[in-house]
C-alpha cells in the first residue's frame, strides 16, 4: 500500500476510550527502502516513514549532531542587527538586561544568557515577572523599572514578540530592547532594535520549530563568533567559554515546551541530555538528588520530573527561582533551591488534582463533541490552567483549553493535538477582537479575555479548530504505527524502539496494538494507576499498566475484565525494578473482543 487515508483496524467500532483506532498511512516502498538500504528493522522502518523520515534524512534522524545540523545563526531575520547592538553594549559598558517568561522554556533562556554573560565578565540583570500581579510577557511598569536601574539594552526571551505598548514604552525611557522569541508573529513587528525569530514571516531560516531557548543559543552561538572574530576575547585576556556545557539547559528548554522534536531539536536534545549525565550544573544535579532519579536521565526526565519542578516557582511560588537554580554555581545554594522547588511542585500537584476533577466533571457532564474540550471556573490557580489542558488533551484525545475566571478578566491556556495549530487560532480570535491578549505555538498558547466575550470564543474556537481539521479525520481518531503480538513484545524489541527517542511532537513515542489478549490480572497500584498482567494467544506474557485510570472507563474496564480477552493499545517501554529490566506496554486505550 502507498501513502493514503489511514485504513481503520476495526471499521465503525470505538474503544473505552470513544476513538476510532487508525493506523499510520505510510509508503510501502519507502518502508522497503528505509529497511534494505538504511539496514533498519521493518517495525522501525515503518515508524520512521509514518513520521517524514526519508533515505536522504534518516541518518540525521537517528543520529543527529550539531556539526550537521546547526545552522548559521546570521540566517535568522533579524540576528546581525541583534548582534551589533549587543556588541556596542559591551564594548561601551552598558548595563545589559534579560526580560524572561516564568516558564520553564523562559527559565532555561534567562538562565543560558545569564551564564554566557557570567562568562564574559558580564553581571546582567534578569526580571522575571511574576504570574499573578504581571501575567506574561513585558509590560510597562516593568520596562520604567529597568530603565530607572540603568538597563539601556533589553533582550527578551520567550516573550516579547507581541508587547507593542511595552516596547514602545521601552524605547520611549532609553530602552533598546531586542526580541528572542518563538511565538507567531504577526506582519508588524514591535518596535526594537532587533527582533530574532524563526517565526517571523519574513524568516527563511526553516527553524520555526525551535523552542526560545533553541533560539537563544543560536545567539549567543552569533555573539560569542562576534567577539572572537573581532578579537575582543584576545583584546580583554579573557577564554572563551565552551557553548556546548550549556546544552543541557538547552534540552531542558525544548523539551518542556513541547516543541518538535525534529533537526536541530533532536541535537539540541540528544547532545543536552549526555552534558546532562555528567551532572555538572549544579542546580539540576541537586533536583536530580532532591527527585531521588537513580537512572541515566531520559528525554521523560526532563519533561516530567525537572520540568515540572522549574515551571513550579513559576506557577505557584516564586517566578524567578527556576531561573536561579539553572544559573547557579553553588552547590548550596542550588540544594535549597532545589528543596524550596519540590516543595512547590508538590502544592502545585495538589492544587492540579483539585482543578483536573472539577474540569473532568465538568466536561463529562457536558458531554459536547466539539473539536475542543473547553473547562471553566472561579477560583481555579492561573498557574495550573496549562497543566489542567494538557491532562484534558490526553484523556480526550483533543485540544483543550482550561479558563480560570476572576471577575470580569478570566485568563486561560490551551493544549493542542497533531492538526490543529492553536496558537493560529487563539491569534485570529484576537485580530477579531474576541481577546484582550493571546498568542502561543501549534501546540500550546495563552489567552486573556473578557468574561462577556468567552462564549463567542468559544464558539469561535470550535469553528476555527473545525476548519483547520482534514476532510474525513476525527479528531479522536487513534493513531497507531502497528500491530503486535503480546510474544512480540520483548525486551530486545523495546531496546530497538530506544532509537527513535527523545519523543515529543513531531516525534511522538510509537502506539501500537496488541490483539487478542487475555488479561490475567488487573488491580490498582499507586495514585489510581492500573496494572495488568497480558498474556497471548501465542505464548508470552506481559506487564503493562495504564496511568491514572481507575476512574476513568479505561481503568474500570481493565479492572473489571474478569479474564475476557481484550485489544489494547499503547506505547512500549522498558521498566528496570529491583536490577530486572523487562518491556512493559503502557495502556492508553481498550476494547473488548467481541
Amino acid at each position: 500500500m502507498t501513502a493514503g487515508a489511514a485504513p481503520s483496524l476495526f471499521d465503525n467500532a470505538t474503544s473505552l476510550c470513544g476513538r476510532q483506532w487508525l493506523l499510520n498511512a505510510v509508503d510501502n516502498r519507502l518502508v522497503e527502502s528505509l529497511s534494505r538500504q538504511a539496514g533498519i528493522n521493518d517495525v522501525l522502518a515503518r515508524v520512521l516513514a509514518a513520521r517524514g523520515v526519508t533515505l536522504d534524512t534518516v541518518q540525521d534522524f537517528l543520529h543527529p549532531t550539531l556539526k550537521n545540523l546547526m545552522p548559521d545563526p546570521s540566517t535568522l531575520a533579524g540576528m546581525d542587527e541583534a548582534i551589533e547592538r549587543i556588541v556596542l553594549a559591551i564594548e561601551a559598558k552598558e548595563k545589559i538586561g534579560v526580560f524572561g517568561d516564568y516558564d520553564v522554556d523562559g527559565a532555561t533562556s534567562s538562565a543560558l544568557l545569564r551564564r554566557f554573560f557570567r562568562s564574559i565578565g558580564i553581571n546582567a540583570v534578569i526580571y522575571i515577572p511574576d504570574r499573578m500581579k504581571e501575567g506574561y510577557g513585558p509590560n510597562v511598569p516593568a520596562m520604567r523599572a529597568l530603565a530607572e536601574q540603568g538597563v539601556r539594552v533589553l533582550i527578551t526571551v520567550d516573550c516579547g514578540i507581541a508587547a507593542y505598548e511595552p516596547l514602545k514604552v521601552a524605547k520611549d525611557v532609553g530602552i533598546d530592547v531586542i526580541v528572542a522569541d518563538h511565538h507567531k508573529a504577526e506582519p508588524n513587528l514591535p518596535l526594537a532594535a532587533a527582533v530574532v525569530n524563526p517565526n517571523r514571516l519574513d524568516d527563511t531560516s526553516k527553524q520555526g520549530h525551535l523552542a526560545a531557548v533553541g533560539v537563544t543559543f543560536l545567539l549567543i552561538v552569533a555573539l560569542n563568533r562576534r567577539l572572537r572574530t573581532s578579537g575582543w576575547y584576545r583584546d580583554m585576556a579573557r577564554a572563551e567559554p565552551d557553548l556546548r556545557q550549556w546544552l543541557d539547559i538547552v534540552a531542558l528548554g525544548t523539551v518542556a515546551d513541547v516543541v518538535p522534536l525534529i533537526g536541530l531539536n533532536r541535537a539540541f536534545v540528544i547532545q543536552g541530555l549526555s552534558i546532562l549525565g555528567r551532572g555538572a550544573n549544579a542546580g539540576l544535579a541537586a533536583m536530580r538528588k532532591v527527585a531521588a532519579i537513580d537512572v541515566e536521565p531520559s528525554a521523560y526526565h526532563l519533561g516530567f520530573i525537572y520540568g515540572p519542578r522549574v515551571n513550579a516557582g513559576g506557577r505557584v511560588g516564586q517566578a524567578d527561582l527556576g531561573m536561579r537554580i539553572l544559573s547557579t554555581e553553588d552547590a548550596d545554594e542550588a540544594t535549597a533551591l532545589a528543596i524550596r522547588l519540590d516543595d512547590f511542585n508538590r502544592t502545585r500537584q495538589d492544587i492540579e488534582a483539585a482543578v483536573l476533577a472539577e474540569a473532568i466533571e465538568q466536561v463529562e457532564t457536558r458531554n459536547s463533541d466539539e473539536p475542543i474540550v473547553f473547562a471553566m471556573g472561579n477560583g481555579w490557580h492561573p498557574g495550573v490552567i496549562g497543566i489542567v489542558a494538557s491532562r484534558l488533551k490526553d484523556r480526550y484525545g483533543r485540544p483543550a483549553c482550561v479558563i480560570a475566571l476572576d471577575g470580569g478578566m478570566a485568563k486561560g491556556s490551551g493544549r493542542s493535538v497533531k492538526g490543529v495549530d492553536l496558537g493560529k487560532a487563539v491569534l485570529a480570535a484576537r485580530d477579531v477582537g474576541l481577546l484582550f491578549n493571546g498568542g502561543g505555538h501549534a501546540m500550546a498558547a495563552g489567552f486573556t479575555v473578557e468574561e462577556p466575550k468567552i462564549s463567542p470564543f468559544v464558539e469561535f474556537m470550535n469553528n476555527h479548530a473545525a476548519a483547520q481539521l482534514k476532510s474525513g479525520v476525527s479528531s479522536i481518531a487513534h493513531p497507531l504505527d502497528g500491530v503486535l503480538s503480546v510474544n512480540a513484545v520483548t525486551t530486545e524489541f523495546a531496546t530497538m524502539l530506544g532509537d527513535l527517542a527523545p519523543y515529543g511532537a513531531g516525534n511522538d513515542e510509537p502506539r501500537f496494538a496488541i490483539l487478542d489478549a487475555d488479561i490475567g490480572k488487573a488491580d490498582i497500584v499507586g495514585s489510581g494507576h492500573v496494572r495488568c498482567f497480558l498474556s497471548g494467544r501465542n505464548g508470552g506474557r506481559l506487564k503493562a499498566i495504564a496511568f491514572r485510570s481507575a476512574d476513568s472507563d479505561l481503568g474500570v474496564g481493565l479492572l473489571n475484565s474478569r479474564g475476557r480477552a481484550m485489544h489494547l493499545t499503547g506505547t512500549v517501554r522498558l521498566e528496570t525494578w529491583q536490577g530486572r529490566t523487562s518491556a512493559q506496554l503502557v495502556i492508553d486505550d481498550a476494547m473488548f473482543v467481541v
